[in-house]
């Protein structure tokens, strides 16, 4: 029996992603070509890796045996890749930021300008999603997340806290000029299946029967109804010099604290070494100063 590497990979992933819809759209592949190489390994294995539910797919027994097999040889392939990139001494290629849809909309694509600008040999793309991307399969070279990472083999090589406060366009500040508690706005946050993040959990911690005037599982969308005077919205101070935020007002609204906003940079420890990810972390960490003394 001879499994080709190619075909594991989207047992892997199919795996992750719980579904073949979702593998699907992550590998940018048509669902039905997915689904028949999923079944042409399955008949090269002899046996179902998945049961197929309308919910999403699960492990068979035999599945759950090959997983660990598959998930070894792709921490393999990422080392040996690796060691290719280390053989390069120049700082240059693609470097992938995975971040939350805020974070690298309103953070990585001006970063992006800047490299491009000051070092034109390194590509970035920003990965946007509420998904953690495994770093360790090398799904990301770095990663900005709200939670510092417990994984021994991540490295958290920088950081930095923002006190959470209320934002709206200036249109509906003038409009509601007397207000002071959270529970008279009118809020914009995410819709499901993201609303159990950090903004729309800490809404529900301050209003009592929270319910939202506009939702949406996009955070430009909700930028967008923002600046068009719909609501508020909870924002990381740390993010108002940045283009959109400068349309916005904050508001002297009582939070009862400034919830803390931090911000992780997380690597890998085999990634961090590479010099075009070292070159990206530094300017990281000289943006981050730049946020801390502004």
């Amino acid at each position: 029996m001879h499994l080709r590497w190619d075909d594991l990979k989207l047992f892997l992933t199919v795996y992750e992603q719980g579904s073949l819809s979702g593998a699907a759209r992550l590998l940018k592949l048509g669902q039905p070509t997915l689904s028949r190489r999923i079944a042409e390994l399955e008949e090269t294995v002899g046996e179902a890796l998945f049961h197929r539910q309308n919910s999403g797919v699960s492990l068979t027994v035999t599945g759950q045996k090959l997983l660990p097999a598959v998930q070894n040889m792709a921490e393999w392939a990422n080392e040996a890749n690796l060691g290719i990139q280390k053989q390069r001494f120049l700082p240059e290629g693609k470097v992938r930021i995975a971040a939350p849809p805020g974070i690298a909309y309103e953070l990585i694509a001006p970063w992006a300008a800047k490299i491009r600008r000051d070092h034109p040999q390194i590509q970035i793309e920003a990965l946007s999603g509420v998904e953690t991307l495994n770093l360790g399969r090398g799904e990301a070279d770095l990663s900005l997340r709200t939670e510092k990472p417990t994984d021994a083999d991540l490295l958290c090589v920088d950081e930095i806290s923002s006190a959470v406060r209320v934002f709206a366009s200036k249109s509906y500040a003038a409009q509601h000029p007397a207000v002071s508690r959270p529970a008279d706005l009118d809020w914009i946050c995410w819709a499901a299946p993201y609303d159990n993040l950090l903004t729309n959990r800490a809404l529900r911690a301050l209003i009592p029967n929270f319910k939202p005037a506009f939702t949406s599982d996009d955070f430009i969308v909700q930028i967008a109804a923002c600046k068009a005077g719909v609501g508020a919205m909870l924002l990381p101070q740390l993010l108002r010099g940045y283009a959109d935020f400068r349309e916005l007002q904050e508001l002297n609204i009582d939070l009862d604290s400034d919830a803390p906003g931090n911000l992780y940079l997380v690597c890998h420890k085999r990634h961090h070494q590479l010099p075009k990810v070292q070159w990206v972390i530094n300017f990281i960490s000289r943006e981050f100063d730049s946020m801390r003394n502004g």
